[in-house]
């Protein structure tokens, strides 16, 4: 795994989300001062479920998601084929993962004092 690096709030300059031309779902630009990326709608939404997994649940702490490959008979009409879904790790061994790399991150360098 490559070396994480950790934006807090200061770090990010702004966030963009729009529906480009002839286009269905929304894309969200994230500029981040050393880097802009542009995340689609599906990847905000497992974000979106895995926060909830973890942040309203009362005793959970960490859920792993993954891409997956999915049939026509395997997911609901109109769903994209490529899915990030649960991975059936333990919480433990994920979490034990994140934190690891958690503590390799390195804070990005941005503008203080905003």
């Amino acid at each position: 795994m490559q070396e994480p690096r950790i934006y807090p709030n200061e770090c990010v300059r702004k966030i963009v989300a729009f529906i480009p031309e002839g286009h269905l779902h929304a894309r969200f630009l994230l500029d981040l001062g050393d880097q802009v990326i542009v995340l689609h709608e599906a990847v905000v939404a497992a974000l979106v479920r895995a926060y909830a997994m973890v942040a309203a649940h009362p005793a959970r702490r960490a859920v792993e998601l993954e891409a997956r490959r999915l049939g026509r008979g395997e997911r609901k009409p109109g769903y994209a084929e490529w899915q990030l879904l649960e991975t059936g790790r333990s919480e433990g061994e994920v979490l034990g993962e994140a934190m690891e790399a958690w503590s390799r991150g390195r804070l990005a360098a941005c503008r203080g004092g905003r």
